[in-house]
């Protein structure tokens, strides 16, 4: 599907396949992730076939936390890369969760503390506007919450600003399949099951629903990778996983 932009001239834009005002987004969002937070976890191992602990575990990788780090796991839900993280930066470092959801704040706060990982402070906070000083961050991650944001070149723009010279920033998102045929595979899959396991796991296939029409209404590769270009990002390469399916895109502040 072709990519469209975010907003349009009338002050509108998209949730999911439906044009909604600008301020509604945010507020619509907010509705779904509350909905689904209590099997966010569980929906994630079905749909993506336990796959996406790969997909984590490669940006942990490709993240290079070291000791003594600071760290943003940016739209962080339930913690599982902040927990990671925590390890790598050590007694030294510092890793923060921040999410603009309380309901998957709160359910990244229980899943932390079954793992016995109390030092993580977490903060609710909005992609767009950042709550923190600039060059806060070695590292920031943000794992599939950037579809989300309304304002995209603007979330951007605020993770450059708090990313300290030389910090990088690491974007997990749902991209563009790379192969016709994994497309209409898919499209099949997303149209089709996710919403009837939505409904059947979560009692809510509306959320699954505007998942799989989020996913097909986000930039694809070579979009995302000049929206991070232009918000300041250098040296902004961009890794398909599962054909595309999924992409992680690593950029950084030089500056």
């Amino acid at each position: 599907m072709a990519q469209q932009d975010e907003r349009n001239p009338r002050g509108t834009t998209h949730f999911g396949f439906e044009q909604v005002a600008v301020g509604d987004k945010q507020k619509r969002v907010r509705e779904v992730f509350s909905s689904v937070a209590a099997k966010y976890d569980v929906m994630n191992d079905l749909m993506s076939f336990g796959i996406h602990r790969l997909w984590k575990r490669f940006v942990i990788d490709l993240a290079g936390v070291r000791s003594g780090e600071k760290v943003l796991d940016l739209a962080g839900g339930t913690g599982d890369l902040a927990r990671e993280f925590r390890k790598l930066a050590g007694t030294r470092g510092l890793v923060t969760l921040a999410d603009i959801n309380a309901a998957m704040l709160g359910q990244g706060r229980a899943a932390l503390a079954d793992k016995g990982v109390v030092d993580v402070p977490l903060v609710q906070a909005n992609a767009e506007c950042l709550p923190f000083e600039d060059g806060s961050f070695d590292c920031i991650t943000i794992a599939f919450g950037l579809r989300n944001v309304t304002d995209k070149d603007k979330a951007l723009a605020s993770m450059r600003r708090v990313l300290k010279p030389g910090g990088r920033l690491l974007v997990l998102e749902f991209s563009k399949p790379q192969t016709e045929l994994l497309t209409k595979i898919y499209d099949q899959y997303s149209f089709k099951l996710l919403p009837l396991m939505g409904k059947l796991v979560a009692n809510d296939a509306d959320s699954y629903r505007y998942l799989a029409e989020s996913i097909r209404m986000h930039p694809d590769q070579d979009t995302l990778k000049g929206m991070m270009e232009n918000a300041g990002l250098a040296r902004v390469q961009v890794y398909n996983l599962t054909g595309g399916i999924v992409a992680v895109h690593r950029g950084y502040r030089l500056d």
